[in-house]
């Protein structure tokens, strides 16, 4: 249980709409009402959760992109700069940017080079998240880390990649995912939503239909996650992770990012009317 509540936070997040001049959120707005009622501890928290939008920034950069991700915390400016240097960057964030800068570092040392830069980033994130003190962070970014998989060995299962060069992490999951030839990678019985998943990502040419599949795939298992968190940490996290599907759909298709707002308050109004039970 947290020690901090945030009702009149969580209680204010459903006056936030989409505008339909800007075709999305004000994410900073957001941004800066939360963190300026979160506790120092929980303000870390919650920049773990973007640091995820930073490292795919990183990476980006890191492979000659000037793609940027709008939702990361970094700038342009400050991406190419923590590359170079890290001083912003969580230590484990930074100790694998340090290495791939400099292979003969102490830093470098433990570290197997030969995986492509953005696999030892993300494994560095992912093991971050799972030793967070908010338990809805822990269990997210796993599941997280296993739709994303799921997706990446499909694909390269498609285009005849070898599966354990793609997929981040090591467990139960992602041994399946390397060895098994079954449909859905023999994880029926442990993930309900694979076989969909894997349709979703092997059957489906509008790549806009794909990804509004796997993302409600997303959004089901969080939802599930958070059944029982109200007014805490986990909350506001929950509802973060949500608002940034909405604000990605709101630039990718106006429509879907409408609907996914709506769903979303609605969402609100039932937990305020279980909360009063």
């Amino acid at each position: 249980m947290f020690a901090n509540s945030y009702y009149a936070l969580v209680a204010g997040f459903r006056e936030y709409t989409l505008d339909a001049e800007t075709k999305g959120f004000d994410i900073e707005a957001i941004l800066a009402e939360v963190f300026e009622v979160l506790s120092s501890s929980d303000r870390k928290t919650v920049e773990l959760l973007y640091a995820y939008y930073d490292c795919e920034n990183l990476i980006s950069r890191h492979n000659g992109s000037t793609t940027h991700n709008a939702l990361g915390r970094l700038t342009n400016e400050e991406v190419e700069e923590e590359l170079q240097r890290p001083l912003r960057l969580i230590e484990p964030l930074a100790k694998v940017v340090r290495a791939y800068a400099s292979p003969e570092s102490e830093d470098a040392e433990d570290m197997d080079l030969a995986q492509p830069f953005a696999k030892a980033l993300m494994t560095a994130y992912y093991k971050a998240c799972a030793v967070s003190g908010s338990r809805l962070l822990r269990e997210w970014s796993n599941i997280d880390r296993t739709i994303r998989n799921i997706v990446a060995a499909t694909l390269a299962r498609q285009q005849g990649v070898a599966i354990d060069t793609v997929v981040v992490g090591e467990d139960s999951v992602t041994e399946s995912l390397a060895r098994s030839s079954a449909a859905d990678f023999g994880l029926r019985a442990e993930l309900p939503f694979v076989e969909q998943l894997v349709a979703a990502v092997a059957d489906e040419h509008n790549m806009i239909e794909k990804e509004r599949k796997i993302d409600n795939i997303r959004w089901a298992e969080l939802s599930e996650l958070s059944t029982f968190d109200y007014f805490d940490l986990n909350a506001v996290i929950a509802y973060l992770v949500k608002v940034n599907m909405v604000a990605r759909w709101a630039l990718l298709d106006r429509k879907v990012g409408r609907e996914m707002f709506d769903r979303l308050v609605a969402e609100l109004d039932g937990k305020e009317m279980i909360n009063k039970l």
